[in-house]
């Protein structure tokens, strides 16, 4: 999708400041004065009001199909098994899991319904699915998209009362805690990305702009600075809110595996209780450090596009078009990332994986299988 402002509105779009004379670069639509030397081509060849089409050569496009491919395939295929996984087997009926298996669900539809079609139009550099389809299309990446973040930024409110206080934590966050996260990271991303994109609210002021850009063959979302403003808080709180939870909980995590291991090299004759704080204190710093991933992963899916987009709100757009797609691709692959992170990393799931590829889950009592090491 494309916007018209100043930062993040989804994965896919292209945003400048409303009203801003020198647009560089757009999706499906590229407004330059270096086609001299080449022959122009257009998204419609025989339609006037067709956009310019920029294909990258072939060799190039045929690397990035496989790339990008390769990307909207890892984010279908593993995070079906996540959620296969958490439906399936019992003991893995946890509301802990349910939020997990709910965010995969989220990035399992930008793999299956976003990221094809965007892969397309980055490579292709035209839009060829029409108006209705673009509208649906842009509505579906901020909303999946924004709703894969929320079930984050829940998931770090979750690790964070499990570490910190894991006496109660069973007591905190119940089935029905976990539904309200649920809802609310479905909910709220939706509603919002349908009241942008459906009802035209976000292109008041900006109306004359919004009719200048349309062409043939692009999908532009126009965006007024207001309902930027919106869309840059709905990305930055959540954020915060993950790195500040995520610094505590491996800060408060590394302090008590050190305290009980002081505990234990001071006490003697109470050889099962040692046992059960050495187990605890492994759990943790295991926990710790697979947080530790967690974080530097969305970290390194993330920046890249969020400087891009604050660099050329202020900067005049310098980031050149083959730059931004990286960033943005960069952004889609987090979805792909999630399934190896909050799932494989666990052997738990590692198992349900392998009992699942196996065709183990078509027997029966299948689901109450154990998949827990002792």
């Amino acid at each position: 999708m494309e916007c018209i402002s100043f930062i993040f509105v989804s994965h896919n779009c292209r945003c400048l400041l409303a009203g801003q004379k020198s647009l560089k670069h757009q999706k499906g639509r590229i407004m330059t004065s270096n086609f001299s030397q080449a022959p122009l081509q257009l998204c419609y060849e025989n339609v006037n009001a067709s956009c310019i089409k920029t294909p990258y050569s072939p060799g190039l496009r045929v690397l990035l199909y496989m790339v990008f491919g390769f990307g909207a395939v890892l984010a279908v295929c593993g995070n079906l098994l996540v959620v296969i996984s958490v439906l399936h087997f019992k003991q893995l009926h946890s509301p802990a899991n349910f939020l997990i298996a709910s965010l995969a669900s989220a990035d399992f539809l930008v793999g299956i319904s976003v990221m094809p079609f965007s892969m397309v139009r980055s490579i292709e550099s035209c839009w060829y699915f029409g108006d209705t389809f673009c509208s649906l299309h842009s509505c579906c990446d901020a909303a999946f998209c924004y709703s894969s973040l929320f079930h984050l930024c829940f998931i770090s409110v979750d690790r964070y009362i499990a570490v910190t206080d894991p006496l109660v934590y069973p007591t905190k966050f119940t089935v029905s805690v976990s539904g309200i996260c649920i809802s609310i990271s479905w909910i709220l991303p939706l509603v919002y990305s349908s009241a942008v994109f459906y009802t035209g609210i976000s292109a008041t002021g900006i109306e004359n702009l919004v009719s200048a850009l349309n062409c043939v063959g692009g999908c532009q979302i126009v965006v007024n600075q207001d309902w930027v403003l919106i869309d840059f808080l709905l990305f930055l709180i959540p954020t915060l809110v993950m790195i500040i939870l995520y610094s505590k909980i491996f800060l408060v995590a590394k302090q008590q595996a050190v305290k009980i291991e002081t505990s234990i090299s001071g006490s003697k004759g109470e050889s099962s209780l040692e046992s059960h704080k050495a187990r605890v204190a492994k759990r943790e710093r295991k926990a710790a450090k697979t947080l530790g991933v967690t974080v530097v992963a969305f970290m390194v899916s993330w920046l890249p596009y969020t400087i891009d987009t604050l660099i050329d709100a202020f900067m005049g757009f310098i980031t050149p078009a083959y730059v931004y797609e990286i960033c943005c691709w960069s952004a889609y692959y987090n979805s792909a990332m999630n399934p190896l992170i909050y799932a494989f990393f666990y052997p738990w799931f590692r198992k349900a994986i392998k009992l699942i590829l196996s065709g183990e889950i078509l027997k029966s009592h299948s689901s109450t299988m154990s998949l827990f090491s002792e």
